[in-house]
C-alpha cells in the first residue's frame, strides 16, 4: 500500500490498515470509507476500501470507486491497483491502459512497471514485458519485485536456466522474500529437485499459510513418497476452501506416486474425510 514512510497514517487509517491486514475487511471498508468522506484525495484510504472490496470479491464496486478516484488524481498506485482489477474482469485493454501511464508518472512507481510486466505475460507479450522489465531495473537494479518479474518473463520463454539464476540471486538476498521462494521451488523442480523444492515450499508457508503453498507442497511430498504428510497437506487445503477442493484432487491423482480413484467424487470422500 501507499503510504509517505517518514510519516505514520492518522489513527483512523492506521485502524484500517491493520483491519485489512488481519482480514477484518467489513472494519476495513467502514473505517476507509469514513476518511474518505472527509478527505476525497486521501490515496490510501482509497486503496483500502479497494483492496477490502476486492477481498470480498466484489470488484465491480472497487472498479467503480477507483475509477472515480483516478479521474480525480494522478496516483500510480491508484491506477495500478485498478489495472489489476480490470484484467481480472477481462478489460485488459483499458488495464494496459492505465498501466503505460502509471509508469509514465514521477518520480517512477515500481509497482506499475511488475504489474505492466505480468499483464503483458499474461497476453503473450514476452518481449514487451521483458523491455519494461528491463526498463524498470534501470531505475531500481535492487527491487526483488522487478528481478523476479525477469525471470518470469525468462521462464515463459523458455530460458529456464537465466530464469533460475536470477530466482537464486533473488532468494540469496532476501532469503524470506515470500515470491523468491515460491518463484525457486517451482523452478529445481525442473530439475527434478524435489526435496529442495519441498524444503523451500515450507519456507514459504511458515512466511504465508497459503493453501495453494499446501497444495505445491503437497505434490513435492507425493514425489518423495511422503504420502502420509502429503495428503494431510490436501486435506487442510480442501477443507479451507472449496475452490481448492479440485485442484487438491488433481494434485493428488496426477503425481507419480498419487493415488488412483474410480471417481472423482471418491477423492472428494477421501480428502474431507479429516480421520482417513
Amino acid at each position: 500500500l501507499s503510504q509517505d514512510r517518514n510519516r505514520p497514517p492518522p489513527p483512523a487509517l492506521a485502524r484500517a490498515l491493520l483491519a485489512l491486514q488481519m482480514q477484518q475487511l467489513e472494519d476495513a471498508e467502514k473505517l476507509a470509507s469514513q476518511v474518505l468522506k472527509a478527505d476525497r484525495g486521501n490515496t490510501l484510504a482509497a486503496e483500502i476500501l479497494g483492496r477490502a472490496l476486492l477481498a470480498q470479491n466484489r470488484l465491480d464496486e472497487p472498479i467503480v470507486h477507483l475509477t472515480k478516484f483516478a479521474r480525480r488524481t494522478d496516483e500510480p498506485s491508484i491506477e495500478t491497483l485498478l489495472a489489476g482489477m480490470l484484467a481480472a474482469v477481462g478489460r485488459q485493454d483499458e488495464a494496459l491502459d492505465h498501466l503505460r501511464r502509471a509508469v509514465a508518472r514521477r518520480p517512477h512507481y515500481i509497482p506499475a512497471f511488475v504489474e505492466l510486466a505480468l499483464q503483458l505475460r499474461k497476453s503473450g507479450q514476452l518481449d514487451a514485458a521483458m523491455t519494461v522489465t528491463e526498463s524498470g531495473l534501470t531505475v531500481e537494479p535492487q527491487s526483488a519485485d522487478l528481478q523476479l518479474a525477469l525471470g518470469y518473463a525468462l521462464a515463459e520463454r523458455n530460458e529456464r536456466v537465466p530464469a533460475q539464476a536470477v530466482f537464486a540471486k533473488v532468494h540469496a538476498a532476501e532469503p524470506t522474500h515470500h515470491d523468491a521462494l515460491m518463484a525457486l521451488a517451482a523452478a529445481v523442480i525442473w530439475d527434478g529437485d524435489y526435496g529442495r523444492a519441498a524444503d523451500l515450499y515450507r519456507r514459504a508457508l511458515a512466511i504465508k499459510p497459503l493453501d495453494d503453498t499446501r497444495i505445491r507442497l503437497g505434490k513435492c511430498l507425493l514425489e518423495l513418497r511422503q504420502r502420509e504428510e502429503a495428503e494431510a497437506l490436501f486435506r487442510t487445503a480442501a477443507h479451507g476452501s472449496s475452490k481448492l477442493a479440485a485442484p487438491s484432487v488433481i494434485a493428488m491423482v496426477s503425481a507419480s506416486h498419487g493415488r488412483i480413484f474410480l471417481q472423482p467424487s471418491s477423492a472428494l470422500d477421501f480428502l474431507r474425510a479429516r480421520n482417513n
